[in-house]
């Protein structure tokens, strides 16, 4: 008697993988439908952190520089000064990338969003009749961020984005 070797698989071991398979995308695909959204969601709030985090550093650097308002040469841009921070028409010089992003003036609103309201804006410091400067702050979607406003931010982003 001749001993055969197998050369391939059965019709019956395929249909097993591709029902595995099969399961398999079922349970995963869900999980990252909505990563897209996530990931604009995601560049938009870290460019909001770049516009503070450079308003932060040029404030650093007034302050250095005893200067309140008017133009400063900050690493070959010029930058007006507004009480003491970056005003809204040069913030956009302090940020290196903006890859992915359109910007409006002080508004930067992110590409490939599935509506126009993904977006964040820097608000310029301002001063109170009394002297008090409030510092910058950010707007996503025509929502000021404070720590009570992240749920309804998150929420408009989602929609938004």
């Amino acid at each position: 008697m001749r001993n055969r070797i197998q050369a391939g698989f059965t019709m019956v071991e395929l249909i097993v993988v591709i029902v595995i398979l099969g399961i398999l995308a079922a349970v995963a695909l869900p999980k990252f439908m909505g990563l897209e959204r996530e990931a604009r969601i995601a560049a938009v709030k870290s460019m909001g952190g770049t516009l503070m985090s450079a308003a932060q550093m040029a404030h650093g650097v007034c302050m250095a520089r005893n200067c309140a308002n008017g133009n400063q040469n900050l690493d070959g841009n010029v930058i007006t000064f507004a009480n003491g921070y970056p005003n809204n028409a040069t913030i956009w010089n302090l940020v290196q990338s903006s890859e992915g992003f359109t910007r409006v003036g002080n508004r930067f609103t992110k590409a490939g969003a599935t509506t126009a309201n993904c977006w964040v804006q820097y608000n310029q410091a301002t001063i109170a009749a009394n002297g008090v400067v409030t510092p910058p702050t950010l707007s996503y979607n025509g929502i000021v961020m404070t720590p009570q406003q992240e749920n309804n931010i998150n929420t408009s982003l989602r929609n938004g984005c």
